[in-house]
């Protein structure tokens, strides 16, 4: 996928049997930079264009990317749990990444799925807590990680950075309002449109959703079979085509229209 190509680096590998330890060290040096410059450009000019950091986007996006630590995780790992004392804000660059929360009896349930230029997180400074949500790769990912620690050094070139963490904040807090009102109100199609259509928001940079029936299932309190039926319904009419493991969105204004039809 084009998304992925971005990362892939062409470098002519010469056979280290043939070379000394000095050209070897020196070849992996190299590679390693450019592979770090290329991470660290993409990210800077994702925050650019960031919503949440409007209008100091231009101003905030290098600071970020300076004090911020870029990490690579492959599809299953944790990147932080919830509960985590260790606060603070990630930075989606590649790839995409699962939220998780306990339910009752310590069940864990997918709340969420965030793709390339999103953000999330929460800090300390605003008087909150633990980690709420466990955040893991869908996918192998990039991801730039931005401390607490991080976001006090920021403000102290730029206080901005606070007015774009509260607005991040509050993105968050009306994105999981929607959710609950959604699961509460609407009935099972529709509410299987407005979560796609949700998470293709947040996922555009994507060519397909990397979510399989069950974990949507979970997103919308629906049963697997449910989910399966509704979709089957979708791609036939042209909205959606699925796959294992994965749907492509088709047309997201169908799917908001789905997701507004009255009952």
């Amino acid at each position: 996928m084009e998304n992925q190509q971005r990362w892939q680096i062409s470098l002519a590998i010469p056979d280290f049997r043939e070379v000394d330890w000095f050209h070897r060290a020196r070849f992996e040096i190299v590679a390693a930079i450019q592979l770090g410059v290329s991470a660290t450009d993409e990210a800077r000019r994702i925050l650019e264009g960031a919503e949440w950091l409007a209008p100091d986007a231009l101003k905030l996006a290098p600071l970020l990317v300076e004090h911020g630590r870029l990490v690579r995780r492959p599809a299953g790992a944790w990147i932080h749990a919830e509960g985590d004392e260790d606060t603070g804000l990630l930075v989606v660059v590649d790839g995409a990444v699962d939220l998780f929360c306990h339910g009752a009896g310590e069940q864990r349930v997918r709340v969420g799925l965030i793709g390339p230029g999103t953000a999330g997180g929460q800090s300390v400074r605003f008087g909150g807590g633990r980690r709420l949500v466990t955040a893991a790769a869908a996918i192998p990912c990039e991801i730039l990680v931005v401390s607490d620690t991080a976001l006090s050094r920021i403000a102290e070139q730029s206080p901005e950075i606070w007015r774009a963490v509260a607005k991040l904040l509050y993105r968050q807090l009306r994105a999981a309002l929607r959710f609950g009102a959604d699961v509460l109100t609407l009935p099972p199609t529709q509410r299987v449109a407005a979560r796609l259509s949700d998470i293709a928001e947040v996922t555009a940079r994507l060519d397909a959703l990397p979510l399989s029936q069950q974990a949507l299932g979970e997103m919308t309190g629906l049963t697997r079979k449910t989910v399966n039926e509704i979709l089957q319904r979708l791609q036939a009419d042209g909205v959606l085509v699925c796959d294992y493991r994965r749907i492509e969105i088709r047309d997201v204004d169908r799917l908001r229209d789905i997701a507004r039809l009255s009952t």
